[in-house]
């Protein structure tokens, strides 16, 4: 497996939050080889971490990660990990 761990800055809380659970979570969610996601929060920052079932599924995702950033929002990085261990 492997992780897509990406950074952004929130603009506008109210409206990251809905376009997190209206677009984002949706969209996400039904790319090929997705596993699982988090998405997390800290002051103005977040930072998600998709997992996949593959490096090409995860590299894929990370091509397109800035393009599904909303405006409430602004893309900071993204970066592909093989995840070594879960629970």
């Amino acid at each position: 497996m492997h992780a897509v761990v990406v950074n952004v800055t929130i603009n506008d809380s109210l409206a990251a939050e809905r376009a997190l659970r209206e677009q984002l979570v949706p969209r996400v969610s039904q790319l090929p080889g997705f596993v699982t996601g988090y998405w997390t929060l800290k002051d103005n920052t977040g930072l998600t971490m998709l997992i996949f079932e593959s490096e090409d599924a995860a590299n894929a995702m990370s091509r397109q990660a800035e393009a599904t950033v909303p405006p409430a929002m602004t893309f900071t990085d993204v970066e592909v990990r093989e995840v070594a261990a879960h629970a």
